[in-house]
């Protein structure tokens, strides 16, 4: 079930490697009519078993946070992928507008040209499958070592239009191979190594680099991963307490093609914005992600994606409401567990984080809010704001118990933050998100 080993390394992270040349669409001018779309990154790799009524929710859900498609990320060797695959156009197809397009993981997996080809072939006409002018969209996690084979593959298929992730080249690297592809995604969404906050200019030099081709946005809710044996070595928290906000407000300044959200269910990494399956948590993962929800991070959505598809935070507010999420722990409650804060960090991740507890509210007037931790409470302002969204941040300030935040007349109690260590032994730098 688990033998996608995608993600091992993440982009800056994976060594560069050399790429030859072929032809690429020429023109971006009937770019899905001029529509911004935002997109999800589904794990394939962790679907073995699962059921076209499953498929059907999580399009369902998707859609109804105002998301576009899917991105399905799905590594050569995973069997299945002759079953999930079908599924997933299926279950897009079902739903007007959903779209979905097959990103190959060249991270971990050995795609052949056929391989590609053939799958492009399977679901090119497919009802679901997205198209900019006219040709089947496709991408990738990584893979810049493999750019010599994507002519093979555009002879084999009739066209593509291939947006790939080679982050690992970083903008400068993609601009030596811009002859070779029709855009390209950047995976860079989080603070890079020893920094707690993420600047946008990495997407600015994507921009530039690609002139008149697509640019998609990386825009991830968190990132906290601790992985051992099983083939993993993964060990590092590399968010920070305001991501989310922060992300989104930066997706307004850069206006990109197409965001695309990493991720809807790579439990693993902790980015996910759903409610874990527990069946697809990877072996290890359960100690911090049970029980630790990011369904939450979802209500902001349809506001923020509104936002960028008009081009502005001054649009109508679909709900007003709010997301908190938090640690259950203080940082140093106990040890670290080897965490280092940032892919190739050296530093501890109790240095990369606050302990507080972190809210955006969407209101259509500034307002104050109230958190109560253990029954002592605190009202605070806004820190920061733009459009609808104000973004506040509590102490935990010693504070142990529930954690309860009232906002607009409305209160959610989400679980209890104690000081009482792990059973794993080291502090869970996952964080629970709850709706207010």
């Amino acid at each position: 079930m688990f033998s996608t080993l995608s993600k091992i390394l993440l982009g800056a992270g994976l060594m560069a490697r050399q790429a030859t040349s072929a032809p690429a669409s020429s023109t971006v001018e009937a770019r899905q009519d001029g529509q911004r779309l935002v997109f999800a990154h589904y794990m394939v790799g962790i679907t073995s078993g699962q059921t076209a009524e499953k498929w059907r929710a999580d399009v369902a859900e998707a859609r109804a946070a105002g998301i576009d498609g899917f991105a399905l990320n799905a590594g050569a060797q995973d069997t299945y992928n002759d079953v999930q695959l079908p599924l997933a156009y299926e279950a897009a197809a079902s739903v007007p507008g959903f779209k979905v397009f097959i990103s190959f993981d060249q991270a971990a997996s050995s795609w052949s040209p056929d391989q590609v080809a053939a799958r492009v072939r399977q679901f090119r006409d497919s009802p679901a499958q997205f198209k900019i002018n006219g040709l089947p969209v496709v991408s990738t996690f990584e893979g810049p070592g493999w750019a010599d084979n994507w002519a093979q593959v555009r002879a084999a298929t009739g066209g593509i239009y291939l947006i790939p992730d080679w982050s690992s080249l970083g903008p400068q690297g993609v601009a030596g191979r811009l002859n070779i592809i029709d855009g390209a995604f950047n995976w860079g969404a989080w603070p890079n190594a020893n920094s707690d906050q993420i600047t946008t200019d990495g997407d600015r030099e994507y921009q530039r680099v690609l002139g008149d081709k697509s640019y998609m946005m990386g825009v991830s809710p968190y990132f906290y991963t601790n992985l051992r044996g099983n083939g993993w070595s993964k060990n590092w928290y590399s968010s920070s307490d305001s991501l989310w906000f922060d992300r989104w407000k930066q997706v307004l300044q850069i206006l990109p093609d197409y965001v695309q959200i990493i991720t809807w269910n790579d439990y693993g990494e902790s980015s996910y914005i759903n409610e874990p399956t527990p069946a697809q948590i990877y072996p290890g993962a359960e100690i911090y992600v049970n029980g630790f929800n990011h369904k939450a991070f979802q209500f902001v959505l349809p506001y923020f994606i509104s936002a960028y598809k008009a081009g502005t935070a001054n649009v109508p507010l679909p709900a007003e409401g709010a997301v908190a999420w938090y640690r259950t722990t203080p940082k140093n409650v106990c040890s670290d567990g080897g965490t280092v804060w940032g892919q190739g960090g050296t530093q501890s991740a109790a240095l990369g984080t606050q302990d507080v507890v972190s809210i955006i509210a969407l209101s259509n007037s500034r307002r104050d809010i109230t958190v109560s931790i253990g029954g002592a409470s605190s009202t605070v302002s806004p820190i920061d704001s733009f459009g609808s969204a104000y973004y506040y941040e509590v102490p935990f300030n010693g504070r142990t118990g529930p954690v309860t935040v009232s906002a607009g007349g409305r209160s959610t109690t989400g679980p209890q933050i104690t000081n009482s260590c792990p059973a794993a032994g080291r502090v869970n730098f996952n964080a629970v998100a709850i709706q207010v």
